[in-house]
């Protein structure tokens, strides 16, 4: 896919450049938890600076839903920002004003108000048709930063010409948010690892009982239909490790409850929790012949001890991987961190919906409004 690149733009010096980028990041007690996504950041901005620029940073933060909201300042977010980069202010939240979600032209004139370029460099934004993301473009000499590039290139690699064989893992909790990416990798992929919740569905589809486990009974058919014609690339669990009958996990919690694992039946009333040992290896397997590997999504609640193995199984295993690997989703992004395995990673994706929405579609509506754009 092409895209305008900054060295596209006309000359920066001396010019005014409104950069959007993602510092969605986590905030606890007005304290930043990763700040990996304000780093990201940092080859654009000093790209920049470094060719004369005056730069304006904005950003979305949380979900204020188009009003200040103290809870969702960027505050913290600007003084880690002057740290890193002194001397680029940032704007305050963007979501603050009910026309950055609404895509109103008067907010977009507002942004571009004073600016002389345009860079987007917000790839976790990407997929959202806001103001700032696709507003700009259709005023101002626009370019994608170097994060946004780089993301489109490996995403746009993997659906045209990757190494093979091509390895992807999904997990996570439910199947209907993953479905259209399911289908749209089974067009892709050599081989299709699933765990997580979503994997219930599918073994529901084969009859088989799943106890009280995540299950979604209206995408029952849609499963069938996949393992009835496109089941030889589809790896779905064969043993599981739940939990009895009451027991509790999750964040606040005191874990209490047998953990047993079992076979692809499991009792009534014990939920499913994380792949076993079986399909763990069965997996890691899989993903030590490929040459090519994508991951979105653990395998169980790996922030629970008792349900770990299986997502570390996963995570060590893409990180020995000698292929291109790839990884994508905040969940699967923290779970390398909680390993300490992200730096053995080619590609760590920083937009998980709109890394799924690109493999999904091809494209994003950021994406089509830098092609589109001013003069375009």
């Amino acid at each position: 896919m092409e895209l305008p690149q900054l060295e596209d733009l006309p000359s920066p010096e001396g010019k005014a450049v409104l950069l959007r980028v993602d510092f969605n990041v986590p905030i606890t007690n007005g304290e930043i938890d990763d700040d990996t996504r304000i780093r990201a950041a940092l080859p654009t901005i000093q790209w920049l600076l470094d060719h004369g620029a005056r730069v304006t940073a904005c950003t979305h933060l949380g979900r204020p839903k188009g009003k200040p909201d103290p809870r969702y300042s960027v505050e913290p977010v600007r003084a880690r920002l002057a740290e890193l980069a002194p001397g680029v202010p940032l704007m305050e939240n963007l979501r603050f004003d009910p026309g950055e979600e609404a895509n109103d032209p008067a907010f977009v004139e507002r942004l571009c108000e004073g600016q002389d370029l345009y860079v987007l460099d917000a790839f976790g934004a990407a997929h959202r048709a806001h103001a700032s993301v696709v507003g700009p473009p259709t005023r101002l000499p626009s370019a994608a930063g170097r994060l946004l590039a780089r993301e489109v290139e490996v995403l746009d690699g993997l659906l045209h010409g990757a190494a093979r064989p091509f390895v992807a893992i999904l997990g996570g909790s439910k199947v209907s948010d993953k479905l259209r990416t399911i289908e749209t990798l089974l067009q892709h992929v050599d081989t299709l690892l699933v765990g997580g919740g979503m994997c219930f569905t599918f073994l529901g589809a084969l009859d088989h009982s799943v106890g009280g486990s995540l299950f979604q009974d209206d995408y029952l058919a849609n499963c069938a239909h996949l393992l009835k014609t496109q089941g030889e690339a589809i790896k779905l669990p064969s043993d599981i490790v739940a939990l009895s009958p009451g027991g509790a996990f999750g964040p606040g919690k005191e874990p209490t409850g047998e953990v047993r694992a079992f076979g692809l039946d499991l009792p009534e009333g014990w939920m499913g929790l994380d792949i076993g040992p079986g399909t763990a290896a069965a997996f890691a397997d899989h993903i030590s012949g490929a040459a090519t590997v994508l991951w979105n999504g653990p395998m169980g609640v790996f922030e629970d001890s008792r349900f770990v193995a299986g997502t570390r199984a996963v995570a060590e295993a893409v990180a020995d991987c000698a292929g291109f690997t790839v990884v994508g989703g905040g969940d699967s992004i923290s779970a390398l961190d909680h390993f300490g395995l992200a730096e053995r990673i080619d590609h760590v994706s920083t937009g998980g919906g709109a890394s799924l929405e690109f493999i999904e579609n091809g494209d994003l509506p950021g994406l089509v409004a830098l092609r589109q754009g001013f003069g375009g």
